[in-house]
């Protein structure tokens, strides 16, 4: 089975995921997940190449600040605009890739939810196509991290446009190039202005997706969406999954995928993750994020706390709450 998702489990009814080990180092596609893989596969190597973009990117706030610091200076008002024109064209790029993601996640959800197989026959049979839903899940996660650690990304943005617009007041638009339309300037400034841009775009697309299948019942995602919950968690606190760990990274990379999955299940299900009917066992993967070493995990545990629906919900018990409250 390429042993992407080893199953173990002797009683075939069980929902217990303490025998299950998920191979994400060594997926590789079936012909029946070729057509769809080698899609999704263009998709997540730009965005190999967006993170490392994006991990580069230094902003230009000195020379705003100078700018704005001396407004009767042309020399300081070009160079502020010359270093921020090529970082509007960067994020104009981060912002259009959403898009792709966008599509290609309610592509995946459509074969590996569909009604043709049970979640559980999913798992076994699409087990590469499972292998990138979760490097996905990776990928945003990953982003979102590091554009809430950079406020150069939003700042620069919101000279771009002041100046455009001062520029535009002033006639002078015809001697600058504007990088971005006044509408899709509009759309990227509403992407940024979330905390968490991407897992933004992959809830809705997510959300889109259930929505838009209404011939697919919601179980199909939630069932799916909490066995990777689940199992992640297991593999993670289990001493025995993780010594098969071929690379330190990969616990960090079930956490990623372990919280992305919850958030997406807390969109999708209608009493969400948090409440005592969610098939997800919150208090345990809580715990075992908080097991971590603490820079690793916080930003996981910040996207618990602030990028869920359900968590502030009367119906998530008190213990919930107290677990993911800041000290």
């Amino acid at each position: 089975m390429g042993n992407l998702l080893k199953i173990l489990m002797k009683d075939e009814a069980s929902k217990d995921a303490k025998d299950v080990f998920v191979d994400f180092e060594n997926a590789q596609p079936t012909e029946a997940e070729r057509t769809v893989y080698d899609k999704v596969k263009i998709v997540l190597e730009k965005s190999q190449t967006i993170l490392k973009d994006i991990q580069q990117y230094t902003g230009a706030t000195e020379a705003i600040r100078q700018a704005i610091s001396n407004p009767k200076s042309d020399d300081l008002q070009d160079k502020a605009w010359q270093s921020v024109c090529p970082l509007v064209g960067k994020l104009k790029n981060y912002y259009e890739f959403s898009n792709e993601v966008d599509g290609i996640v309610q592509e995946l959800l459509q074969v590996l939810c569909s009604n043709d197989l049970s979640p559980r026959e999913h798992l076994e049979q699409q087990q590469a196509l499972f292998r990138q839903f979760a490097d996905i899940l990776d990928f945003v996660l990953r982003f979102d991290d590091l554009k809430m650690t950079n406020p150069s990304i939003q700042n620069d943005f919101s000279y771009y446009r002041r100046t455009l617009s001062r520029m535009k007041l002033a006639n002078e638009e015809h001697i600058v190039e504007n990088i971005v339309s006044n509408e899709m300037a509009n759309r990227i400034a509403l992407f940024y202005a979330n905390s968490t841009p991407m897992l933004k775009v992959l809830s809705e697309a997510t959300t889109k997706f259930v929505s838009t299948h209404k011939d697919l019942p919601v179980e199909n995602t939630t069932d799916c969406l909490s066995t990777m919950a689940d199992i992640c968690k297991v593999m993670i606190e289990s001493p025995e999954f993780t010594s098969r760990f071929q690379s330190v990274e990969t616990k960090l990379f079930c956490l990623r995928v372990m919280v992305g999955v919850i958030i997406l299940y807390d969109y999708v299900h209608p009493v969400g993750a948090f409440a005592k009917g969610s098939s997800i066992d919150i208090k345990g993967s809580i715990k075992v994020l908080k097991e971590q070493e603490q820079r690793r995990v916080e930003g996981l545990l910040n996207a618990l706390r602030y990028t869920t629906l359900h968590l502030n919900d009367e119906s998530t018990p008190k213990t919930i709450k107290s677990m993911l409250a800041t000290n």
